[in-house]
Formats: structure tokens, sequence, C-alpha cells
């Protein structure tokens, strides 16, 4: 199912039964472009799983920067020099 920002504005809460009840998605569309996706919250729990191991590699990679981090600037005054 397809809808756009202001259909789902007048329909919300028969759109929501619709997603709860059937089990569909559904795109939100703004001018045509989809922008987001409406699915029933049980099936977005598998995606909430792989998030901790998503920042671990994150930590490990900033962790793996600072070890060869050569200036003695932190990368926010590196930031702020650039921005000038």
């Amino acid at each position: 199912m397809q809808v756009g920002v202001r259909e789902l504005k007048t329909r919300t809460s028969e759109i929501l039964r619709q997603v709860r009840d059937s089990g569909a998605r559904c795109v939100i569309t703004s001018r045509g472009l989809p922008i987001a996706v409406l699915i029933p919250f049980g099936t977005c729990a598998p995606e909430e799983d792989s998030r901790p191991d998503a920042w671990q590699e994150l930590e490990r990679l900033g962790e793996e920067i600072a070890e060869e981090w050569a200036s003695p600037l932190s990368s926010g005054e590196l930031l702020s020099q650039t921005r000038r």
C-alpha cells in the first residue's frame, strides 16, 4: 500500500488498522517520493538486535583511529580550522 502525506493525515486511524490487522506495509510518500514506511511493530525487532554490533564496530574503529592519530589537535579542533 502507498499513501501520500495528505492522505495519511486524513486516514491515519484506518491506515494504522490495516497495517496492524493485515500486517501490510504502507509506504508514505511526499510529492510522489517515498519518505517512510509503516510496518507492524513485531517486524522491526530483528533489526534492533543488530544495533549493538554496529555500535561495537564504531567503538572499535574509533579506538583504531585514535591509536594512529598523528596530529596534536583533536578531530574537533581540525574541523573548526577547516571551517574558517
